[in-house]
């Protein structure tokens, strides 16, 4: 192993500036502990902070809940957090699709997916947000990873050695390599001067948790409206997550409405099958677009999560296609530290960027179509798109292609993290 030229801890002449440091990790989410947890298990000398806005425990009070696939199980393994979070997750072991109208009596199903990928492995779980973040913490904790909270970046620059985070309490930091994991809306992305291409779908997805009378056995199921897709995910117990597009007029003002007309609605869309419906979770509405980011690296900066991409959550990869750029980028910067490279110079950064941006534009893309093609009532684009599921229905090897291809566990390229390796 050769000894990498940039020290992690090396002392600048100017007595007022701290150390530099290896990373710094701009957004206190999933995404942002995960890189933090995932390079630093792997290479713990590195010198490693993260820089989170929102106070302390405001991450306690996320009532969310996400859809994890197999991949990203994997690389949960491998850092040695997903039995912690196993505990509260709910597997997905099978998901029905539907085409219809509002106020149709009955609900076809056109698809159905098994959901295992592999023996007791299945495609995805939900997991609560909070279980994740709690695990991630805790690693952090336990590997000396400082996170910084109520502090945000105010500025930025890159130099020929390292960058300089201007932060908001008026401290200023420097580091070889900083991440942006700061959301969809990221200043940091802004401050590198990197473009996105942008549009807004005009739809929002509102999000909540419902308990139900009957269990759900772990059936995931996605109706297509012609406001967008309502889809049901399974969480432990019964109760159920939903993420409900509809038009953002519409959307706002059934967040807006009292609790009775909200659950009237809610029960015309979810159906009876469950039994009776009861809300348990906040309600709220975020707006739906497709942003993807024109670079994912600049000198000394690399994108990740949201930052790099948002996209529809038709097919819910939004969260996973984060965990993929955690994986790439961990290996990337890992590697390149153990040849004694520089883990911030824009070639080494080049590689996670051709690593990861086929296939979040693929992504992008994808979901973009799926979107258009099913939130719409135009008759001959449903009878074509319910010819397509129906044939899906019947050719099992392309079924399992695509269960394989939504588990993230057919890509040969995939980074050693994601196929339960390590780096």
């Amino acid at each position: 192993m050769c000894e990498a030229p940039f020290s992690s801890a090396v002392e600048f002449k100017d007595s007022g500036r701290r150390a530099m440091l290896d990373m710094v990790i701009v957004g206190g989410g999933y995404v942002g502990l995960s890189v933090a947890v995932a390079t630093k298990q792997a290479a713990p000398h590195l010198a490693i902070e993260v820089i989170e806005a929102a106070p302390e425990h405001v991450w306690e009070k996320d009532e969310r809940a996400s859809a994890i696939i197999a991949a990203a199980t994997r690389m949960l393994e491998v850092m040695g957090l997903w039995d912690q979070i196993l505990e509260d997750s709910q597997p997905i072991n099978r998901m029905i699709v539907t085409d219809s109208r509002t106020s149709d009596p009955v609900r076809p199903v056109f698809l159905t997916f098994d959901g295992e990928v592999e023996e007791g492995r299945p495609f995805a779980h939900m997991v609560p947000n909070v279980s994740m973040v709690r695990a991630l913490r805790g690693a952090c904790e336990r590997l000396g990873i400082r996170i910084r909270h109520g502090v945000s970046a105010t500025g930025f620059a890159s130099g020929s050695t390292g960058a300089t985070l201007s932060l908001s309490n008026g401290e200023t930091l420097e580091s070889r390599l900083v991440v942006a994991c700061d959301g969809v809306r990221s200043k940091l992305r802004d401050m590198a001067g990197i473009k996105t291409v942008r549009w807004d779908y005009g739809q929002s997805g509102i999000v909540t948790t419902v308990e139900h009378e009957r269990p759900h056995e772990g059936c995931a199921e996605e109706h297509f409206l012609p406001s967008g897709p309502f889809a049901i995910l399974p969480l432990k117990g019964n109760r159920s997550s939903l993420v409900w597009t509809e038009r953002t007029d519409d959307a706002n003002r059934l967040v807006a409405s009292d609790d009775l007309i909200f659950e009237e609605e809610l029960q015309r869309r979810f159906g009876h099958k469950l039994g009776a419906l009861t809300v348990v979770g906040y309600r709220k509405a975020f707006p739906l677009g497709l942003t993807l980011s024109r670079a994912f690296v600049a000198p000394r900066l690399a994108l990740a999560g949201d930052a790099a991409h948002g996209v529809h959550p038709i097919s819910g990869q939004g969260l996973n296609l984060g965990f993929k750029d955690v994986a790439a980028l961990a290996e990337t910067v890992v590697e390149a530290d153990r040849l004694g490279l520089d883990i911030g110079a824009l070639n080494i950064l080049e590689r996670y960027q051709a690593w990861r941006r086929f296939d979040t534009f693929r992504m992008g893309v994808t979901t973009d179509v799926l979107n258009r093609l099913f939130s719409n009532d135009i008759t001959p684009i449903r009878i074509a798109r319910d010819f397509g599921l129906g044939m899906v229905e019947r050719l099992p090897k392309l079924k399992s292609y695509f269960i394989g291809e939504a588990a993230g566990t057919k890509a040969k390229d995939a980074p050693r993290l994601l196929q339960g390796q390590s780096i």
